[in-house]
């Protein structure tokens, strides 16, 4: 009889021979299996170029650039239009003097865009006193007939234009206008005559739209 370690040593041997048969069967239908992956070939685009695609897509590139031009110019004109002047400045742009108010050998003053405007109406004699100068004599060399439209009628701004004030009307030492700022003398023409003022009275744009209608500005 065999011993028992005899028996043992059997099966173990037994049992080493059936797992390495079990182990070459794995393997071997390991082997003979093969693994399909899914084919997604018809969801694939099979044309590279799709000309419609493209053309739908250049058009709504298109469309919406338009749109965005429109609306920024949109924009544009509404803030232009807020920085346009308002009715009460366009108002204050012009203003219409009744000329018939005025008496002979008068002045008057009007605001103008916030200046004030001074309009005299000369006497022929006033008229022949201004005429009646060697204007190379004047420190801003002008003629009267430089200056007015209509040589009855004197138009300037009411600035000094030394340091920016309101001269007074029938002063001086040449009978127009006089400074008591710093002393500046202009004559019945507004041209400056002794003082420290640089230049005459600033003549500003003016017309006459009718024979008895002046309109500033």
């Amino acid at each position: 009889m065999l011993s028992r370690l005899a028996l043992k040593n059997v099966a173990k041997s037994n049992l080493g021979l059936a797992t390495q048969s079990r182990l070459l069967s794995s393997s071997a239908v390991s082997m003979k299996s093969t693994y399909d992956s899914p084919d997604f070939t018809h969801y694939l685009n099979k044309s590279k170029s799709n000309d419609k695609s493209k053309a739908f897509t250049y058009f709504m590139v298109g469309s919406y650039g338009v749109l965005g031009a429109a609306g920024a110019k949109s924009t544009v004109e509404a803030f232009l239009s807020t920085m346009s002047a308002s009715a009460d400045v366009l108002a204050m742009a012009k203003v219409e003097v009744k000329l018939s108010a005025i008496p002979e050998g008068k002045n008057v003053i009007v605001k103008w865009q916030g200046k004030p405007v001074f309009i005299r109406h000369r006497t022929e004699s006033e008229i022949a006193e201004a005429n009646d100068i060697d204007i190379k004599t004047l420190r801003d060399p002008q003629s009267d007939s430089d200056r007015v439209k209509d040589p009855k009628w004197l138009v300037m701004l009411g600035i000094c234009t030394h340091l920016g004030c309101v001269p007074i009307g029938e002063a001086g030492d040449f009978g127009g206008w006089f400074c008591p700022c710093h002393g500046s003398h202009y004559d019945i023409s507004g041209r400056i005559r002794r003082g420290p003022a640089p230049l005459n009275l600033e003549v500003p744009e003016y017309e006459f739209a009718d024979a008895e209608t002046l309109v500033v500005g």
